[in-house]
C-alpha cells in the first residue's frame, strides 16, 4: 500500500468478517477531531500503537500535541530512527532480542503500509518533541507550583481567572494530601481569595509570601465573615505549618524547577514550528498526578480563551489511559477542566482524545460530546454497553446491534471507526507506527530519549510577565475603611422581584432544616425531563434528591457487592411523602447547581421542610422500601461451592463451573491414576521377570536336547558297532535314549508354563487398563453433571445493608 490518503494516515480499512485489510488507506480529518474522540480498547488491543500513530499524523499536519502520559508509554513518539538501523534500535530493545531482527521487522512494517525512512525524518524534522517530567529532572523539569504567577493573556475572562485559581488551589491542597470543597471548604476559601487578591493587583506569588498571608491575611473578613470565625488563627497557623513541609522538603525542589507552565513555548518552537509536548507522569502518585493535569489543563484552557476562534483543528490534546481523571461518579480537580475542554474548546480548534481500557472509566457526559470513536476489543459487556449508550447518545441514527457484533469479533489492531458526521461505522487496521514502541519507559529512560539531552541542557525560559491589573476581575469596592475583602469564590444571585405573587409563591426560598443541602437543577440535565420540568419556568418545586449505597452480601457465595441507587422524591406537598414511587435517576453532582436561577420564585411545599425529623422520617421509610423491593440475583453451584460475582454473565459463570469441574475430575483421575499404576508397573514388572525366565528355559531346554541327543547316539550305536554285545546291553542303551527324550518333554513344559504366566499378567495388564478408562469416563461424566447443576439465588438486603449518602433538598423549575 503506496497511497497515502487525504488527511491522518492511521491505516487501511478491513472486511469485518474476515478481518483482512483492503487496499483502501483511511485518512481522518484533522479538523473532525474539534468535536473530540474516544479511543477504546483492552489491554493488547492495540490502542497505544493507535495513540501513537495519531501523534505521528497530527506532527505530520503541523499540528502541535499536548499529550498526558499517565503511564509512561507516549515518550516511545521520541523513539523514530532515521536510518531504521539496528545500532539505533539497540539502547531500547529488551534483553536477549536481536536488535538487528527489531529494525528489519520495523522496516519490514513500515513497507507494507508505503512507508520508508524519508517519512520518518520529515516526522522529526522541524517537530520538537520533548518529554516534561513535572516534580523530576529526569526528563525536563517544569514548574508546577514554585511560581504562582498570573494568567499573561490579558484577553481572558473572569472564569477562566477562576477555575485557573481554584485548579491551583486545588493542587497545592493536594500536595499534603488535604481535600477541600471549592465553594465551602475553608482552606480552598481561604488560599483562593489570597491568590485572586495578588493576581487581581497583577502580582506574582511564590510560596514563602503565600505562606506568610496565611498566617496573616491582607484581608478582614472571607465574605462577610471576620476572618479570625471564618478560619481561627490557629487552624491558620496548622495549614501554614503544613504547606512549610513542602518547602522544607529536598524533594520539593523539583516542582519549582524548570521553566513556568506556557502553552505557547511547550507547543510552538520560536520560529512556529509545532512541536510535540509529552508531560510523563507514571512517576507520581495518583495526587500528584491529578494536580499536574489539572494545573496544565487550566492553563490551557485560560490560554484556549484568549485565543480566536477557529473550526481547524490547531492543537491536540491526548491524554493516554484516562482512569481517574474523569470518572462518571466521582470530581476530581482535573475532571472540571477536561469536561470544560469538551465542552468549549471545539470554538477555538482544539481538539482532545482520551484513552481508556474501559468506557465505565469516563463520565457520560464527556462520552456523549465525542464525535469520533476507535473502538478496539472490549474485556466485558459491562464496558461495551456503556460505550454503545455513549455512542447512541452522541448520534442517535447508530445501528446499535451491528455496532455490538462488530466491536465483538474485532481482532488485536483492528478497531471500529465511528464519527458523527453520518458516515456508516467502519473497521480499520491500524498502520505500523514509526515510532518503535519500547512499551512504557522508565524515568531513567526518558532522560536517554533521544534529542532530551540538548533539551535539558537548554536555558530555561524566561518567567511570564505579570498580567497588569485591569485585565484581570476587579475585587468588590471596600464598604469599609478595613482592607477590603476578597471577593468570595460563590455567590447566590438573587431572585428577580415579580409584580405579583401567587398564595403559594414566595421569593424567599423557605426554611430548610439544619444540615439539609440545598440545590437548584440544571435544565440541562439529561434527565431533567422525567421530572416535567421546564427550562423556562419560574416556579420551583421542591423535591429531594437521594444518592444511596445497596451493599449486598452472603458469607455462603462470598459475596460483598455494593451498588448505587440514585433517585428524586417529589412533590412534597406534605409530611406523607410517598417513597415508594421514585424517579430513579442517574443524577451527577455537576446536574445539582447551588445558585438560583434569577427570575424564579418558591412554590412553599406542604411538608415540613424545616424540620429535622421530616427528613429523618424519608430516609427511615427510603430505606424500608429498598430492603422490601431491592435484590440482586447471582448464580450458584451448589455441588462445586461455587457462586457468581457481580457483573458476571451466566455464559461467564457457566465456563467457570466447566473449568471447576474439569480440575476436579483431573484430580480425582490423578488419584485413582495412581492407584492403579502401581498395580500395572507391578504387573509389568512380573511379567518381565516371567518373560525372562522363558527364555532362559528355552535356552537350557534347547541345551538338554542336544545334549541327549548325542549322548544317545553314542550308546545305541555304541552297542550295535562296539563288538559283540548282547541283546539286553543294547535294548538298554535304548532304554536310555526314550529317558533322555522324556527329560526334554519336561523342559519344554516348563517352558510352557512360564509363557502362559507371561500371558496372564499381560492379560491382567489390559484389563486395568480398560477398568482405568471406564472409570475415568464415570468421574468425568459425573462432573459434567455437577457442573450443570446451576440455580438462581436472589439475594436480599437487609436494614444495615441501607446507607444514605447523600441528601439534598433540590428545587426545580416546573411552570
Amino acid at each position: 500500500m503506496s497511497t497515502r490518503p487525504e488527511g491522518m494516515y492511521v491505516g487501511a480499512l478491513t472486511d469485518p468478517a474476515t478481518h483482512e485489510r483492503s487496499e483502501t488507506p483511511l485518512g481522518i480529518n484533522p479538523d473532525d477531531l474539534t468535536t473530540h474522540g474516544v479511543i477504546v480498547g483492552m489491554t493488547g488491543s492495540g490502542k497505544t500503537g493507535l495513540g501513537i500513530v495519531l501523534l505521528e499524523e497530527a506532527l505530520q499536519h503541523d499540528i502541535p500535541t499536548l499529550i498526558l502520559d499517565p503511564k509512561g508509554d507516549m515518550g516511545n513518539l521520541l523513539l523514530s530512527f532515521p536510518s531504521l538501523a539496528p545500532e539505533e534500535f539497540a539502547p531500547w530493545v529488551p534483553s536477549g532480542e536481536d536488535a538487528a531482527a527489531v529494525a528489519a521487522t520495523w522496516s519490514e512494517g513500515l513497507g507494507g503500509w508505503g512507508l520508508g525512512t524519508e517519512d520518518i525524518v520529515r516526522l522529526r524534522s522541524g517537530h520538537r518533541m520533548c518529554v516534561y517530567t513535572p516534580g523530576s529532572t529526569a526528563g525536563v523539569p517544569i514548574n508546577i507550583v514554585g511560581s504562582l504567577a498570573p494568567p499573561t493573556n490579558i484577553a481572558i475572562d473572569d472564569e477562566a481567572i477562576h477555575d485557573e485559581i481554584e485548579a491551583l488551589t486545588q493542587g497545592l491542597l493536594g500536595l499534603v494530601n488535604i481535600t477541600s470543597d471549592p465553594l465551602s471548604g475553608r482552606e480552598h476559601v481561604l488560599i483562593a481569595n489570597l491568590i485572586h487578591q495578588a493576581w487581581s493587583a497583577g502580582e506574582t506569588l511564590d510560596l514563602a509570601t503565600l505562606l506568610g498571608r496565611i498566617q496573616d491575611p491582607p484581608m478582614r473578613k472571607l465574605g462577610v465573615i471576620e476572618i479570625d470565625t471564618f478560619f481561627p488563627r490557629a487552624d491558620r497557623a496548622a495549614l501554614m505549618m503544613k504547606l512549610n513541609g513542602l518547602l522544607a522538603s529536598p524533594s520539593f525542589a523539583a516542582w519549582g524547577a524548570g521553566q513556568a507552565i506556557d502553552i505557547d513555548s511547550m507547543l510552538w518552537a520560536p520560529d512556529g514550528s509545532p512541536n510535540a509536548a509529552v508531560v510523563y507522569l507514571a512517576h507520581l502518585s495518583d495526587e500528584a498526578r491529578q494536580m499536574v493535569v489539572t494545573r496544565i489543563l487550566s492553563k490551557l484552557v485560560s490560554w484556549m480563551r484568549g485565543q480566536q476562534g477557529s473550526p481547524k483543528l490547531r492543537v491536540l490534546v491526548y491524554m493516554d489511559e484516562v482512569y481517574g481523571f474523569v470518572p462518571p461518579t466521582a470530581a476530581p480537580p482535573s475532571k472540571k477542566p477536561i469536561l470544560t475542554l469538551f465542552k468549549q474548546a471545539r470554538a477555538f480548534g482544539v481538539g482532545v482524545v482520551l484513552a481508556t481500557q474501559n468506557p465505565v472509566d469516563l463520565d457520560y457526559k464527556a462520552i456523549s460530546n465525542a464525535g469520533t470513536w476507535m473502538v478496539g476489543r472490549l474485556q466485558t459487556e459491562r464496558d461495551k454497553a456503556r460505550l454503545l449508550d455513549g455512542m447512541s447518545s452522541a448520534a442517535g441514527t447508530v445501528d446499535l446491534r451491528s455496532v455490538d457484533a462488530t466491536i465483538s469479533g474485532l481482532a488485536k489492531r483492528e478497531f471500529l471507526l465511528h464519527t458523527t458526521g453520518g458516515k456508516a461505522p467502519r473497521t480499520f487496521a491500524v498502520r505500523w507506527a514509526m515510532s518503535y514502541l519500547a512499551g512504557p519507559l522508565s524515568s531513567d529512560q526518558v532522560g536517554r530519549l533521544p534529542g532530551m539531552a540538548e533539551l535539558k541542557n537548554a536555558p530555561t525560559a524566561a518567567p511570564a510577565a505579570a498580567v497588569p491589573a485591569a485585565a484581570m476581575p476587579a475585587d468588590p469596592a471596600p464598604t469599609d475603611p478595613e482592607p477590603a475583602a476578597a471577593a468570595p469564590v460563590a455567590s447566590v444571585s438573587s431572585p428577580s422581584p415579580t409584580p405579583a405573587h401567587a398564595d403559594d409563591e414566595s421569593p424567599v426560598m423557605p426554611t430548610v432544616a439544619e444540615g439539609i443541602a440545598v440545590r437548584f437543577l440544571d435544565p440541562a440535565a439529561p434527565w431533567s425531563s422525567v421530572l416535567g420540568t421546564r427550562p423556562e419556568g419560574r416556579r420551583l418545586q421542591a423535591c429531594i434528591a437521594l444518592r444511596v449505597n445497596l451493599t449486598f452480601d452472603d458469607t455462603a457465595a462470598g459475596l460483598d457487592h455494593t451498588e448505587e441507587w440514585e433517585a428524586i422524591l417529589a412533590p412534597l406537598n406534605d409530611a406523607n411523602l410517598d417513597v415508594t414511587r421514585p424517579y430513579v435517576v442517574d443524577y451527577d453532582d455537576r446536574d445539582l447547581v447551588a445558585t438560583q436561577p434569577t427570575g424564579t420564585v418558591f412554590v412553599l411545599p406542604g411538608a415540613p421542610i424545616k424540620n429535622k425529623t421530616f427528613f429523618s422520617g424519608v430516609e427511615a421509610a427510603v430505606k424500608d422500601h429498598l430492603v422490601r423491593t431491592q435484590t440482586t440475583t447471582i448464580f450458584a453451584n451448589k455441588t462445586l461451592k461455587l457462586y457468581s460475582r457481580p457483573g458476571e454473565s451466566r455464559d461467564e459463570f457457566v465456563a467457570r463451573c466447566a473449568a471447576a469441574a474439569d480440575t476436579a475430575a483431573d484430580a480425582e483421575t490423578d488419584k485413582l491414576r495412581a492407584k492403579l499404576q502401581a498395580r500395572i508397573d507391578k504387573l509389568r514388572t512380573g511379567a518381565a521377570t516371567d518373560q525372562r525366565r522363558v527364555e532362559q528355559l528355552e535356552a537350557e531346554a534347547q541345551t538338554s536336547k542336544r545334549n541327549e541327543m548325542l549322548g544317545t547316539a553314542t550308546s545305541v550305536l555304541g552297542s550295535l558297532f562296539g563288538g559283540r554285545k548282547s541283546a539286553r546291553s543294547i535294548g538298554t542303551a535304548v532304554n536310555r535314549a526314550a529317558t533322555g527324550h522324556g527329560r526334554a518333554q519336561r523342559a519344554d513344559n516348563r517352558v510352557d508354563a512360564a509363557a502362559a504366566r507371561v500371558e496372564e499378567k499381560l492379560a491382567n495388564i489390559d484389563a486395568l487398563e480398560a477398568q482405568l478408562a471406564d472409570e475415568v469416563g464415570s468421574i468425568v461424566l459425573r462432573w459434567d453433571e455437577a457442573a450443570a447443576l446451576i440455580d438462581e439465588v436472589a439475594i436480599p438486603l437487609e436494614k444495615t445493608d441501607v446507607s444514605i449518602a447523600q441528601l439534598a433538598l433540590v428545587w426545580v423549575r416546573t411552570a
